[in-house]
């Protein structure tokens, strides 16, 4: 694969994989997480067995496709079953490629569990079970499935959970799971050492997409990534850009799956510069030519923001995010602050051309810095009952 350097997470994180410890990995988005346990678990494989002996599992089917990519590029000569399990595809073909053997699954919990279930995928004989981008795995959506597969597999297992962002909830819940873990955080807060540029605009009420549009005129031959929030507020403004000239596709929770792969791949080659994506883009995309990205609305969490923001700057690549507000943006948009724990720079809308030369630090420089007042406290005189 013309690597020959390991990156920090790899280095921090392998040894004690291979030792067979349980292991808690934390690094910012484009880091290589997924060889950090990829090439552990490979190695520990024993090739005489046709057991399952590695489960990963990911949020979604994007991820899980690009996790099983990479395992599939460092087992290309050992001969290493690898099953891709998860739904939107028929459970027919991913049902007769487990019976056939593979040592490697990698899927979404929903499947997994089905197939668990009708007792297609047996984890008798599982070494490694790994949890990526932990933090929406342990969630309340994912939570009951990923229960009840890691309570379905050997209490002797190997438990590791990777992430780029490892709350204390997290950190407490893996207690339930993981035996004495190695904690290994590379960049405790994930974007700090990332060479992305963020910045967050003013813009007047309903101006949101003139200034979209302003700043994809000067998009270049890169690729850009549009953050919205629902699966059809994505469509409608997709489909408005196609309107508008621009090579666009849509990247959503409704679409088929054949249809999702061939917008993703079509992305991935760059025949399509535009992606229009909900937050099902914001985990599990791994596209090295993506310079910039909008977040056109807000998402629902800090955690989301960390990883949207992370599909730009891969592996060390310099990026940018530009986050567009109207007035109506500002109260979420200050727990979202809260939340990550820092200030994001902040400037009113100057124009693309003048957004997409900006820096951080020449935006925090030209904006005035108005003193913070106290909080106001009214009293009601009333007694509220608790």
């Amino acid at each position: 694969m013309n690597i020959t350097e390991p990156t920090p997470i790899q280095a921090a994180a392998m040894p004690a994989l291979l030792a067979g410890k349980d292991v808690i990995g934390q690094a910012r988005t484009g880091s290589g997480k997924t060889l950090a346990f990829g090439i552990p678990a490979l190695e520990r494989l024993d090739q005489e067995s046709r057991a399952v002996q590695v489960l990963v599992l990911t949020p979604t089917r994007e991820l899980a496709v690009q996790v099983a990519t990479v395992f599939e590029q460092v087992a290309l000569r050992r001969n290493i079953g690898i099953a891709q399990v998860f739904g939107g595809r028929p459970m027919g073909a991913q049902r007769e490629r487990l019976r056939r053997g593979a040592a490697v699954v990698v899927g979404t919990p929903g499947r997994v569990l089905d197939f668990i279930r009708q007792g297609v995928l047996r984890l008798d004989g599982l070494k490694l079970l790994v949890l990526d981008e932990a933090d929406e795995m342990l969630d309340m959506g994912f939570a009951p499935d990923v229960t009840r597969i890691l309570n379905a597999a050997p209490r002797a297992r190997q438990t590791a959970l990777f992430s780029a962002t490892v709350p204390d909830w997290v950190r407490n819940t893996s207690k339930h799971y993981l035996k004495d873990p190695v904690h290994v955080s590379v960049d405790p807060r994930p974007e700090d050492g990332a060479p992305i540029e963020h910045i967050a605009y003013d813009v007047p009420e309903g101006g949101k997409w003139q200034a979209l549009c302003d700043l994809l005129d000067l998009r270049g031959d890169d690729s850009i990534l549009v953050f919205g929030r629902t699966k059809h507020g994505v469509k409608k403004l997709a489909r408005n850009l196609l309107q508008a000239g621009y090579p666009v596709e849509a990247l959503q929770g409704n679409l088929s799956q054949p249809k999702r792969d061939k917008v993703m791949q079509a992305f991935r080659d760059g025949r399509v510069r535009i992606l229009v994506a909900t937050n099902v883009a914001a985990r599990g995309i791994d596209v090295s030519t993506i310079t910039q990205v909008i977040n056109y609305e807000l998402p629902e969490s800090s955690s989301l923001l960390t990883h949207r923001i992370g599909r730009t700057g891969r592996m060390g690549r310099k990026g940018q995010a530009i986050t567009l507000l109207t007035p109506g943006d500002g109260p979420k948009w200050r727990d979202l602050e809260k939340g990550a724990g820092k200030r994001i720079a902040r400037a009113p809308w100057q124009g693309a051309k003048a957004a997409i030369e900006a820096t951080p630090e020449q935006v925090i420089a030209t904006v005035p810095q108005r003193p913070v007042a106290p909080p106001r406290v009214v009293f009601s005189g009333r007694r509220r009952r608790r």
